[in-house]
């Protein structure tokens, strides 16, 4: 019988996978809008975070031409562009994985990665607003894409606590139905024994009784030699 409980947002028996059902889930929609702002952050950056002015030819970054700025929001994105993929397919996978010390891995991995991003994508609009407000010129800068970055680095931190949120969520789930559900391990087959065999236990032995042997059946010969009543034939 399949069991029906559930550890860390699949069956422990493991299931089919489900498109419609994965594509409705507030985890998969989350998780496209942060890869979706994760593009428009680095995309914005490397596409029209680089200026140079009227006196020098070389191109300098938009905010504040602190090119530490554009290097790390390009670096975060990025980042968390490939991460949202893999953690798609993995929650693509997950059902199909029985074993629920893997999911559990898996849901680990995803809260750590969530809650550091969090943390990251907070600094990158902290970072990048600062430097921003400290640009003084401004000629020649498209705007449109400095706001681009800011604001979308902004909802990068909505969606990556969401997702954060989400982990915490199904990892304690996933603690409290294996912790629940939790049975004996079926006996060992292989064994020629069960697992409550208990082997015999023997009393010492104690002779209590009259000894029925009170002489020997033979009698012993006291003379080692057996000659003793031998007499020579006469001829």
């Amino acid at each position: 019988m399949e069991s029906r409980s559930v550890a860390y947002g699949a069956s422990l028996a493991g299931a089919g996978f489900d498109l419609v059902k994965f594509i409705k889930q507030p985890q998969t929609v989350v998780r496209f809008l942060s890869w979706v702002f994760a593009i428009v952050v680095f995309s914005s950056i490397t596409a029209e975070g680089y200026v140079n002015s009227t006196d020098e030819a070389e191109v300098r970054c938009v905010f504040n031409r602190n090119d530490g700025a554009c290097h790390y929001g390009v670096g975060i994105g990025v980042i968390a562009f490939l991460a949202c993929v893999g953690f798609l397919l993995a929650d693509a996978i997950l059902p199909l994985i029985s074993n629920a010390q893997e999911r559990k891995y898996i849901v680990m991995a995803d809260l750590a990665f969530s809650g550091c991003w969090t943390f990251l994508w907070f600094v990158c609009f902290c970072l990048t607003a600062d430097q921003w407000s400290k640009t003084s010129d401004r000629s020649g800068i498209p705007t449109d894409a400095v706001h681009a970055v800011i604001a979308f680095s902004f909802f990068s931190i909505a969606s990556w606590g969401a997702l954060t949120y989400f982990a915490v969520v199904r990892f304690r789930q996933g603690v409290e139905e294996v912790t629940q559900s939790y049975t004996d391990p079926p006996p060992d087959l292989s064994s020629p024994y069960p697992s409550t065999y208990t082997p015999p236990t023997y009393p010492s032995f104690q002779n209590t009784g009259a000894d029925i042997y009170q002489q020997p059946p033979f009698t012993p010969n006291p003379d080692p030699s057996g000659q003793t009543s031998f007499q020579p034939p006469v001829y």
